[in-house]
């Protein structure tokens, strides 16, 4: 997928989407969102920034800011699967997550995060296409992801959680939060992100709410 197709799926989505999707339920493949942190409030950012350690990929991090256009990811299929555009994404599916300025995905690996030494957290891949450990399984109750209820995201291959540190970077990516992944399984910690502000894809056929 190229740069320029990622971003006419944008103006599609926004095209296509009822009322910006405002009513609807659901995240759904092919939807276009910001991610918010439950703990720090911070939105998953990631920018044409390369780490200075570790695999020296491109940076993700925790934004403060709601407005920056750096934080928009894009829900798609695994690397394994294809998931129809406009599917709502139910509890314990694959999905990647690409980022729609860079067209990178969200990617883990066993290489270790800059600050807080926890599993790195990185954006990989050429026109939106990278490896296997871009996958990321989406853990929520019920049977599928709501747009109003907080989830996890779990690295299908290392089994870690994205979460967030309480620690910033310097420059230069000054007041920026950390991002890693993490195998610490704890209900009360950082590890659960909301969907936010973002165009969501509806589908024909509305599931029912359970």
């Amino acid at each position: 997928m190229s740069r320029i197709r990622l971003l006419l799926g944008f103006i599609f989505a926004l095209l296509n989407s009822s009322a910006l999707g405002l009513e609807y339920d659901f995240v759904t493949s092919g939807s276009v969102t910001k991610l918010m942190n439950k703990v720090y409030t911070v939105r998953l950012h990631s920018h044409d920034v390369k780490y200075g350690s570790g695999s020296g990929q491109q940076s993700v991090t925790g934004m403060n800011s709601q407005n920056d256009a750096n934080s928009y990811w894009q829900v798609r299929s695994p690397t394994d699967e294809h998931i129809t555009r406009g599917t709502p994404i139910k509890c314990g599916q694959s999905i990647r997550l690409t980022h729609i300025n860079t067209n990178t995905n969200l990617h883990s690996h066993h290489f270790k995060a800059p600050l807080s030494k926890e599993q790195e957290v990185s954006a990989f891949g050429t026109d939106g296409e990278g490896d296997h450990l871009d996958n990321w399984v989406v853990v929520c109750s019920g049977k599928y992801w709501k747009r109003n209820n907080f989830v996890r995201f779990q690295h299908k291959e290392t089994k870690a959680y994205l979460t967030c540190s309480d620690q910033v970077f310097g420059r230069p990516i000054h007041g920026q939060q950390e991002v890693m992944a993490t195998l610490r399984d704890d209900t009360g910690s950082a590890n659960y992100w909301k969907s936010m502000e973002g165009v969501f894809l509806k589908p024909t056929e509305t599931p029912n709410k359970n």
